[in-house]
């Protein structure tokens, strides 16, 4: 069995759009903030911890360390995740939106299958059409709870503000073709699934059609989806033959949830 890694990290080194701080308190710091939280439960202790005291010496650990902790904050939206429809607004198809700590698990472990479109540009549109395409060149129908993965390549430029211009977005001709044919979820090795934000603002102010902005993402609320975003690696995939693994972490009441999508040989 081989298991390949089809997750990006949340990274606090990379480029991100949104606030992202990773708060680490080390071994060594570790035992004074082991001895603020413990002495600040009362005006005595604090006034205790002020004048140096402490319950908890570093002589009193093994190494004279405590725990290392990290606290992290973060959009949901980082990293590899999967949308659900909460995310696209408060209703789909007429009822009220799905969080994601509702995503079936059953659906979330299942065969695979790689529809390679690395031909498409930076801020081209991939269509129903280029999906029927990609499934006859590799000789794969697409059979109910399938996992199909969109190869773009766009996941090498994770890191750098190009990886959120620099890619193609899908059409929501590709929503109806994937759930007309039973598909519960699909991903995505891009940003997002809509065209680039400088894209859709430029078409928008030029246009005045406000039909150009998110219009994937908002065709969650006409027809429920879920999709994963920011896939990587999918270049080692063969194009089918494989299991995904892609189970949300359970967050109450949000819209998207981190997930580590492997894929299983």
């Amino acid at each position: 069995m081989q298991i390949i890694d089809l997750s990006l990290p949340i990274d606090d080194e990379a480029f991100e759009v949104h606030d992202l701080r990773i708060e680490r308190t080390s071994h060594k710091d570790g035992v004074e903030k082991l001895n603020k939280v413990l002495m600040s439960r009362s005006p005595e202790d604090k006034a205790r911890y002020e004048r140096g005291e402490r319950i908890i010496k570093k002589e009193d650990l093994p190494d004279e360390e405590f725990l290392s902790l990290e606290m992290v904050y973060s959009s949901v939206h980082s990293g590899t995740h999967l949308d659900y429809s909460y995310h696209y607004g408060s209703k789909s198809e007429g009822r009220i939106s799905k969080t994601a700590e509702e995503i079936p698990l059953e659906w979330c472990y299942a065969d695979g299958v790689k529809i390679t479109l690395a031909e498409k540009r930076a801020g081209e549109v991939i269509e129903a059409r280029d999906i029927e395409e990609g499934l006859k060149k590799i000789s794969y129908t697409l059979k109910p709870f399938d996992i199909v993965l969109l190869y773009t390549g766009s996941d090498k430029l994770f890191g750098g503000k190009e990886y959120f211009s620099n890619y193609p977005g899908i059409d929501t001709s590709v929503i109806d073709y994937l759930l007309d044919r039973k598909i519960k979820i699909f991903g995505v090795d891009t940003m997002g699934i809509d065209k680039p934000y400088k894209l859709m603002m430029k078409e928008f102010l030029q246009t005045k059609d406000c039909s150009k902005l998110w219009p994937v993402h908002f065709y969650g609320r006409k027809r429920e989806f879920i999709h994963i975003e920011r896939l990587a690696n999918l270049g080692k995939l063969p194009d089918s033959g494989f299991k995904v693994i892609c189970f949300p972490v359970r967050i109450r009441k949000t819209g998207a949830a981190w997930a580590r999508v492997v894929a299983i040989l």
